[in-house]
């Protein structure tokens, strides 16, 4: 699993080209999926992205995918989890000062995002993890994003439908005798 990742990252700009072309194509899909259900869609969705993803990138199925900015590197694999760049203890070698035998992630990170074409994405800052997305499907999240308005913030009050002003009775202007 470990070389395949190795593998991924070493061709981030063949991947970022496959994961533009699923991502537009699940785009371009979005009516037939919000038809059929995102909620009966969930558990097939992601196990299909579990076994790609999984085998591919050592994916760790956050439900908040960050690949295609990290340089196809899954920052879950960090055993400290961090999101937004190496922490201090990087050997000399380039490897995980926890996992001595593991090249950095974050250090793969950045030679698979410098190959990338939108390679800069890696300087933007990833927000926390939600764990409660932990194991469903970052496809399906990205395709409501890209398609649907978002959500009201929690603890707003949701806006009353605008209400048209009933169309004024006219009457027939009264002809001149």
């Amino acid at each position: 699993m470990y070389a395949v990742r190795l593998f991924s990252v070493r061709h981030s700009r063949g991947f970022e080209r496959l994961y533009n072309m699923l991502e537009s194509s699940l785009v371009m899909m979005a009516p037939l999926l919000k038809r059929i259900g995102y909620q009966r869609l969930e558990k097939p969705v992601a196990a299909v992205e579990r076994v790609v993803k999984g085998f591919l990138f050592d994916c760790q199925m956050c439900g908040q995918c960050a690949l295609s900015s990290t340089g196809m590197s899954c920052p879950m694999n960090c055993p400290k989890n961090l999101r937004n760049g190496p922490c201090g203890g990087v050997r000399e070698n380039g490897h995980c000062e926890v996992k001595p035998e593991m090249k950095c992630v974050w250090v793969q990170a950045w030679a698979g995002a410098a190959q990338m074409k939108k390679g800069t994405a890696i300087l933007d800052v990833q927000k926390p993890v939600d764990n409660r997305l932990k194991g469903h499907s970052s496809w399906l999240r990205v395709v409501r994003e890209k398609t649907e308005p978002p959500p009201p913030p929690p603890g707003s009050k949701p806006k009353a439908p605008a209400v048209k002003p009933a169309a004024a009775a006219t009457t027939p202007p009264a002809s001149a005798a």
